[in-house]
């Protein structure tokens, strides 16, 4: 039988240090000695095309708890928290509940305002 870590649950910010760098992803432990992933996907919003650009070997981090497998693995993520300072989570921009709405109603003229405007100076 499994046992489960008791002391770790989902939704938890945990601190741990990063041990390992794959294009995939970052690994980390705990203090407690439990090993996880930050997948890349997990470490911001933006595209990542080097973790080494946001973690190296070595760093001791914050990271929050996604998931806890059945090997006792953690599945983390430090997009939404302040992983260097103290793992509190950051506030991120609502989106609007117009979307794009906005651009689709307006392009058409702001484009054709630019083409007489480029025009007049001919």
């Amino acid at each position: 039988m499994v046992k489960f870590m008791e002391n770790i649950k989902e939704n938890d910010i945990i601190k741990c240090k990063v041990t390992g760098l794959q294009k995939y992803g970052a690994f980390v432990t705990t203090d407690e000695n439990h090993n996880g992933l930050i997948h890349i996907s997990e470490i911001s919003y933006g595209y990542v095309k080097n973790i080494s650009d946001y973690l190296d070997i070595g760093d001791n981090i914050y990271a929050e708890v996604i998931k806890v497998d059945d090997n006792n693995n953690l599945k983390l993520s430090i997009k939404d928290i302040d992983y260097r300072k103290d793992g509190s989570k950051l506030k991120r921009m609502a989106e609007t509940k117009n979307g794009f709405k906005p651009l689709k109603d307006n392009l058409d003229a702001w484009i054709n305002e630019k083409i007489k405007e480029i025009t007049d100076k001919i």
